[in-house]
């Protein structure tokens, strides 16, 4: 259908989008800038990596909304592993994780969430109607 195919392309955008100013914020502070709390390096790693991963998972979505589905289920099941870790290490203190890592941590893994959601809809929408 048409219409799931141009909310395939608006998810699609979303995610390379999302994945290209995940690369360039964590790729800003990864040379030097002050982001004005402390930085867990592991977790800056990760999500400027990831910021690859989004990329890539978008442009798989652009051209198959099954592909761009398995890529933001694995994608939001990654994040929501490095969620749970990064949201233990805050509780537990020390002020290794700045509470705005668990925001964005968690804004990361609310957005695949929603973007799997989508694609998965999409999917089954167009199973249905065969």
């Amino acid at each position: 259908m048409q219409s799931h195919r141009l909310i395939q392309r608006i998810l699609a955008a979303v995610a390379i989008v999302f994945g290209v100013v995940t690369i360039l914020s964590g790729g800003r502070v990864l040379l030097g800038a002050d982001p004005g709390y402390v930085v867990y390096k592991p977790l800056l790693v990760y999500n400027t990596a990831m910021g690859f991963i989004y990329a890539g998972a978008g442009i798989a979505a652009w051209r198959s909304v099954v592909r761009g589905r398995a890529a933001a289920g694995a994608i939001f099941v990654l994040n929501l592993i490095v969620l749970a870790a990064v949201g233990t290490l805050y509780s537990n203190g020390g002020g290794a994780v700045a509470i705005e890592s668990v925001h964005a941590m968690t804004l990361r893994t609310v957005v695949w969430l929603v973007l799997f959601a989508g694609f998965a809809w999409i999917v089954r929408a167009d199973t249905v109607r065969r």
